[in-house]
């Protein structure tokens, strides 16, 4: 199991950590287990300290950028596995079908109009998604553990879901630079 982040800065698990604290603790670490402070030290020590140093580093990127957070804490929990293709909900994939067929008629008729109207619905449909898992997010950190389950399989869909909207996004992009 790797090293858990939250545990190392002792910080409760969050998917909205206190981003001043957790900065707060990444400099404090730092300054603890920089090599430069242990330069005279034995062998051992320096390279214990440059592996403090990096677990610090990896820690704070991970758990300082939301969606990397969101990963992290959902491969913790065993439901995301690398390299997985992991699978959408249906009624969502029945939902984008049609933006999907737009995109594919963009591929052959490219319309800056077009373009315009898919990248407004998509992020139509980002925002929606945002909103709905906010209260969740917000909440997780005071869930009694019993709770935690169902709220992190709902994190789960929503993050696959943005991934999914993400990759239209960059689509829709790559056609908007064409037109």
């Amino acid at each position: 199991m790797p090293t858990d982040y939250f545990a190392f800065y002792g910080l409760p698990e969050s998917f909205q950590p206190d981003e001043a604290a957790l900065k707060r603790l990444y400099y404090a670490k730092s300054r603890e287990t920089h090599p430069d402070f242990h330069a005279t030290s034995s062998a051992e020590n320096q390279a214990d300290m440059l592996q403090q140093a990096t677990l610090n580093t990896d820690a704070y990127r991970t758990l300082s950028d939301s969606d990397k957070r969101m990963a992290y804490i959902l491969r913790q929990h065993g439901l995301l596995e690398e390299g997985k293709q992991e699978q959408l909900p249906p009624d969502f994939l029945m939902d984008m079908m049609d933006l999907n067929e737009q995109l594919m008629d963009l591929e052959t008729d490219p319309n800056a109009d077009t373009v315009a109207q898919v990248a407004a619905d998509v992020q139509a449909l980002a925002d929606t998604l945002d909103a709905g898992i906010q209260p969740i997010l917000a909440g997780y950190e005071g869930l009694p553990s019993d709770h935690r389950p169902a709220a992190l399989q709902q994190i789960r869909t929503y993050y696959l879901k943005k991934r999914y909207l993400l990759r239209i996004q960059q689509q829709v992009a790559t056609f908007a630079a064409r037109s």
